[in-house]
C-alpha cells in the first residue's frame, strides 16, 4: 500500500545540527508524516545524528536502510557516503555519483521526493555553505510541494538559505524553532493540485533520480538533455552538459557527477591546488634525479657532462621554488567567499 502522508525532506550542512535539533524539538509526538534528513558529513566519519535527533524531540530517528517501507512518525537520516532517496513508499540508500561534491546530496533527496510524492512534499533548507538544496527545492515547488527555509540571519551559515530564497519561490522563511510547528500544521492542510509537467521535463527528472541511485548517466541519455559545455568534471574529467532549471544553470557529466555553478567553481579551484602540488612534486623528483645522475658522471670523471646535469637540476629547483610560492598563494575561491567579499566592500 502506498505511503499517502506528507513527506518532509530536510537539508543542512555547516552549522546544521543545532538547526535540526530545534526543528525536531517542535514536532508533535503524533506527527502523521515522515521526515528525511541529509546533513553533509565526511564520508569516513561515524554519524551519531540519529541519536542526537532522537534525544532532541519526540520522534525516533534512525539511519535509513535501503528498501525499507516508509513509516509515519519516523525520522530517516542519510548514512555517511550514501544518497538518501525516496522511491514511492520505500526508502533508497544508494551510492550513486556525488552531487555538488557531496554524497549524500540534499538536491538528490529533494528531487526524488518531488518525483515520487509531488504535492505531498514539504522541503526544508537549513544552515549550510554553498547552495546544495536550491535545485532540489526548486523541483519540489515545480511539482507543487511546499518550500521552507531557515531565516538566513538566524542560520549559523546563511549561504544555503540565501541561495534558495534567491532562486526559488519560497513559501515560508522562519526561525528553525518555528519550522517544526509549521510543518505539523502543514501536514494536515489540503494538498495542492497535481501539476502539469511537460513530458521531456518529467523524463529528465526521472533520469536524474535514477542517476542518483545507480549512475549510468551516459546510457540513460544525459548527454542529450542539455547543451555541451567547454567545462570538464573536476571529479572524473568527463565533459559537462548544461541543465537549465528556472533561472539557474546546473551541470552534469556523462558519468553522473552534478554541480551548480558555485559548486563547480569550488571543485575547479580545488583541482588547481591539487595540480600545483603534483607538478611541484614532479619538479622536486626531477631535481633529485638530475643531481643523482650528475654525481655519477662526476664519479666517471666526466665533469663537463656532470655540470650540464647539475645546471638542469638547479633550473628544476628554481621552478619548483616558484611553484611552491604560487601554491601557497593559491586561493580556494567559491561563490560563497566571493559574495561575502563583495558584501564587505
Amino acid at each position: 500500500m502506498a505511503f499517502e502522508e506528507r513527506i518532509v525532506v530536510v537539508g543542512a550542512s555547516a552549522g546544521g545540527i543545532s538547526s535540526l535539533k530545534a526543528l525536531v524539538a517542535g514536532l508533535p509526538a503524533g506527527f502523521p508524516g515522515a521526515l528525511f534528513v541529509v546533513l553533509h558529513i565526511p564520508p569516513d566519519s561515524v554519524s551519531t545524528l540519529p541519536a542526537i535527533l532522537s534525544s532532541a524531540g519526540p520522534l525516533p530517528a534512525t539511519h535509513a536502510r535501503d528498501g525499507e517501507t516508509i513509516q509515519p512518525g519516523r525520522i530517516y537520516v542519510a548514512p555517511p557516503d550514501h544518497h538518501l532517496l525516496i522511491d514511492d513508499d520505500r526508502v533508497g540508500v544508494k551510492k550513486g555519483p556525488k552531487e555538488n561534491r557531496f554524497r549524500p546530496s540534499v538536491d538528490a533527496l529533494f528531487r526524488s521526493a518531488a518525483y515520487s510524492a509531488g504535492p505531498r512534499v514539504i522541503g526544508v533548507v537549513l544552515s549550510g555553505a554553498l547552495d546544495d538544496g536550491t535545485s532540489g527545492l526548486w523541483t519540489v515547488k515545480r511539482l507543487c510541494g511546499i518550500a521552507i527555509v531557515q531565516r538566513p540571519e538566524e542560520a549559523a551559515f546563511d549561504s544555503m538559505p540565501l541561495s534558495a530564497l534567491k532562486q526559488v519561490a519560497i513559501d515560508y522563511s522562519v526561525a528553525a524553532a518555528e519550522i517544526g510547528p509549521l510543518v505539523a500544521k502543514l501536514a494536515t492542510s489540503p494538498l495542492s493540485e497535481t501539476p502539469e509537467v511537460a513530458v521531456d521535463e518529467q523524463n529528465r527528472l526521472k533520469t536524474e533520480v535514477s542517476i542518483a541511485g545507480n549512475g549510468d548517466a551516459f546510457p540513460k541519455g544525459i548527454m542529450g538533455m542539455g547543451d555541451l559545455t567547454p567545462f570538464t568534471c573536476p571529479e572524473c574529467h568527463g565533459v559537462l552538459v548544461t541543465l537549465a532549471e528556472g533561472g539557474m544553470d546546473r551541470f552534469r557529466c556523462h558519468t553522473g557527477h552534478a554541480y551548480t555553478a558555485s559548486a563547480l567553481l569550488a571543485g575547479v579551484m580545488q583541482a588547481i591546488g591539487e595540480g600545483y602540488y603534483k607538478v611541484m612534486r614532479a619538479l622536486e623528483e626531477a631535481t633529485m634525479l638530475l643531481d643523482h645522475m650528475g654525481r655519477h658522471f662526476v664519479d666517471d670523471n666526466q665533469p663537463e657532462t656532470a655540470e650540464l646535469f647539475f645546471n638542469k637540476a638547479r633550473e628544476a629547483s628554481q621552478r619548483s621554488r616558484w611553484l611552491h610560492d604560487a601554491t601557497l598563494a593559491h586561493e580556494h575561491v567559491s561563490g560563497d567567499n566571493l559574495r561575502n567579499a563583495a558584501r564587505q566592500q
